[in-house]
């Protein structure tokens, strides 16, 4: 099972697909974009806790998905009169997965360092991972993510600084709605092309964070400091990476994107201690290699060719925040 933090789903194509070779230059630009990608996303993150004391933590989800929504929408500007029940029905529940995603991981991270619950996070796919697949190398791999994660409740009791209980409960919760998230992509992938069944579940998933950010609008607006953190936000956390991941996936296949997509815990740990000074322990490095080993793991399970059609159609992919 290739196990992504934002899961790119590819249409289906009208013809055949064929195989076509992978060239040198272009696999290392693709690599280079999705590493890119990955330190874009935990930038945002970083910069949308200097949110959570204006805009609360919900509302700073709501700004994150309602900017990046409306900005996508823009871009895309879906024909959703034409779109029919079951469309309408997929497009809702992954809006609602986004909002539940990027809320409780927003609501942990201003509990746990960033690294931490990146890393944590990760349970959800990988635990999703092994329900699809069934076979027990694929629990061995969240076995040992789960090793990683009780590593990190190990550390609390020999250093000063404990695995908040209430926070590590919100980043489960974000990362049990991944899961549910990735699904829901998966299912928009297949009833609508290209991006606009994205764009309108931001729009949707800014919903029920709403009543906060409405409520802390004003001191919101009131200073440019903030306005530029809700715009760094939406763009770094959300369009950039999207835009740079939609490009990487051209040109190397996706269990090499899946592989690469195992540094996001190293690099949000990287931002904590650069942007946030939050340190991490010998104990935390270790937690986050055996959930990193565990993501490899489980990606290089199925590795199979690239498959690309003559005219691919662009790929659906969203995440939490996310995280």
């Amino acid at each position: 099972m290739n196990v992504v933090p934002r899961l790119h789903i590819m249409a289906p194509a009208a013809r055949r697909p064929r195989l076509r070779p992978l060239s040198l230059s272009g696999a290392w630009i693709g690599i280079t974009f999705v590493i890119l990608a990955i330190i874009s996303l935990q930038l945002g993150s970083a910069l949308a806790t200097q949110l959570f004391s204006v805009a609360g933590t919900w509302g700073t989800a709501f700004y994150r998905l309602g900017i990046a929504g409306t900005l996508l929408l823009a871009i895309t500007r879906p024909k959703i009169l034409k779109w029919n029940r079951t469309q309408w029905t997929h497009v809702i529940a992954l809006g609602i997965a986004l909002s539940l995603m990027n809320g409780f991981f927003y609501s942990g991270l201003a509990r746990i360092p960033l690294g931490t619950a990146v890393t944590i996070e990760f349970l959800g796919p990988l635990s999703l991972a092994a329900l699809l697949s069934r076979r027990a190398k694929d629990f061995l791999w969240v076995g040992l993510a789960v090793v990683g994660i009780g590593i990190f409740g190990l550390e609390s009791f020999f250093s000063s600084a404990s695995l908040d209980g209430l926070g590590l409960v919100f980043i489960l919760l974000a990362a049990f709605f991944w899961a549910l998230y990735i699904v829901a992509s998966a299912k928009v992938g297949q009833h609508i092309n290209g991006t606009g069944g994205l764009a309108v579940a931001l729009i949707i998933g800014a919903i029920p964070a709403a009543p906060q950010g409405l409520a802390n609008i004003s001191t919101v607006v009131s200073e440019p400091v903030f306005i530029g953190y809700a715009i760094a936000t939406a763009l770094l956390a959300s369009l950039i990476p999207y835009s740079l991941e939609f490009i990487a996936l051209r040109s190397i296949p996706s269990a090499t994107f899946g592989v690469l997509m195992s540094l996001e815990p190293v690099v949000a740990a990287i931002m904590g201690w650069l942007l946030l000074k939050q340190n991490i322990s010998a104990l935390g490095l270790i937690a986050i290699a055996c959930v990193i080993t565990a993501s490899i793991g489980a990606t290089r399970t199925t590795k199979k060719p690239r498959v690309v059609d003559d005219q691919p159609e662009e790929p659906i992919h969203a995440r939490k925040t996310p995280a």
